[in-house]
């Protein structure tokens, strides 16, 4: 699988380290950026790492900020994208099995690498489960136009 990966310079540890778990978990990637852990804006990274999931040049996207939360903003304004912010594995899961969650975000600042390589592993190996699910899916895209 392709994955895009981004991060702004609170997530550039964190996204170093993520291209060596992908390489070992046989993904490959394409690096958005951030380049460094100068200062950064986090859109400059994750929007145009959003597009390349939504476009199909990436299958999935995994950003990483601070929190989470800025990346998981902007990739979910792209159209297609359905970002999750997670903090435990279970999260990763369901935002798998029942959103179909295609981007992946991360908070550098709030967990450690060990629980967010858990959380990659298990994000990366589950399947949407579709189902009843995949109505509410289809929803949101109907509903936001998104």
């Amino acid at each position: 699988m392709k994955i895009a990966i981004a991060s702004d310079h609170a997530g550039f540890e964190y996204k170093e380290k993520l291209k060596g778990l992908l390489k070992e978990l046989g993904h490959d990637f394409v690096d958005f950026g951030a380049f460094s852990a100068d200062s950064t804006d986090y859109p400059d990274f994750a929007y145009p790492a959003a597009q390349a999931v939504a476009n199909g040049e990436c299958e999935r996207g995994i950003f990483i900020c601070g929190t989470g939360v800025g990346v998981s903003i902007v990739a979910n304004k792209v159209k297609g994208i359905r970002a999750a912010n997670c903090c435990s594995v279970e999260e990763a899961r369901l935002s798998r099995q029942h959103n179909d969650a295609n981007v992946l975000t991360l908070g550098a600042r709030l967990i450690t690498w060990d629980s967010a390589k858990e959380i990659v592993k298990v994000w990366l190996e589950t399947e949407f489960e579709g189902g009843r699910h995949a109505r509410r899916v289809e929803k949101i895209h109907k509903l936001t136009g998104l």
